[in-house]
């Protein structure tokens, strides 16, 4: 179905167009303070018989807030959920947005018609496939095929999210604090949009606590890696969407971060010494129950010194 807003009305989520243009006064033009608004509005009603745009200045705020339109708004959390060690119960602030709204911006943003894939694809010329765009690789064909398997995902557009970081040391007033600045992207968009700087890079986040911050950040997303949302897309149109992590774009460094494992060895889940990295396989898959073996056997000091 088409996604063009309702012709009952063209100011939602303001009740009309004096609603809109009373909070644009108030708040962008005249900069009001919240008292004085509230003031107003008192006024107002006792005026028309109670009847008045707004009930207080929270009221409006609240209206503005909620209007789908704009940027995507920062939001923060300063204590990892759970029970941490002592050295990790100092107080950090993680800013964030949210990732899914994000991913909702980027796919219902008109400048991105006609450079979406709404469908994994495979691309011949002269018999030769061609390797141009994200959804034309093996990977995101493979899941879409696992979708299209599922009676409960059969139809949806596949959404690939990509991640990447990269590592910043921020000392004026903060004592030298190391933080990540989280980037994203949709495997959906074309590589001539993402080379043009068209918006299809975001800055959602600056991690902290890497993994704890990255577990929470990329919350909102997971309810819809398994029960299709209804998304507004650039072509006008809503689509059923899942969306699935595709790749963190990291340097070698960060890759050992992500993996949980030792600078030197392999990141991408195999068993290769470090001595022979680069050198052909084949090589054991990393599995959880090997190294829970070898913690219990050897012990972590073992491991450490002589592993």
């Amino acid at each position: 179905p088409s996604s063009e807003r309702s012709k009952s009305n063209l100011w939602e989520p303001f009740d009309d167009r004096e609603g809109f243009e009373l909070a644009e006064f108030f708040f962008a033009n005249a900069k009001m303070s919240k008292r004085r608004i509230t003031r107003l509005q008192k006024l107002w009603a006792a005026r028309h018989g109670g009847d008045s745009p707004y009930l207080d200045a929270s009221h409006m705020y609240k209206v503005i807030d909620s209007a789908r339109l704009g940027d995507v708004k920062w939001d923060c959390f300063d204590k990892p959920p759970g029970t941490v060690p002592d050295w990790m119960s100092k107080t950090y602030e993680v800013w964030y947005r949210n990732p899914l709204e994000v991913a909702r911006q980027m796919l219902s943003n008109k400048d991105f018609d006609q450079e979406i894939d709404y469908s994994a694809k495979r691309v011949f010329k002269d018999g030769i496939r061609q390797w141009q765009d994200f959804m034309s690789g093996d990977w995101a064909w493979e899941q879409s095929t696992i979708i299209a398997k599922d009676p409960e995902t059969h139809g949806a557009m596949f959404i690939p999210i990509i991640l990447g970081s990269d590592k910043t040391t921020v000392s004026v007033g903060t004592g030298d604090n190391e933080f990540y600045p989280l980037y994203m992207m949709l495997g959906n968009h074309h590589n001539a949009m993402r080379r043009a700087h068209r918006n299809t890079v975001a800055l959602i986040g600056f991690l902290a606590l890497f993994h704890i911050s990255l577990a929470r950040i990329l919350k909102s997303l997971k309810p819809g890696m398994t029960k299709p949302e209804v998304t507004s897309c650039a072509d006008g149109h809503f689509w059923r969407a899942i969306y699935g992590l595709a790749l963190y774009i990291a340097d070698y460094p960060k890759q050992a971060l992500l993996a949980c494992i030792v600078q030197g060895w392999c990141p991408n889940r195999c068993l290769v010494k470090s001595s022979e990295l680069g050198a052909d396989g084949p090589w054991l898959p990393r599995k959880c129950e090997h190294i829970e073996e070898l913690i219990k056997s050897f012990g972590l000091g073992t491991l450490w010194d002589k592993y």
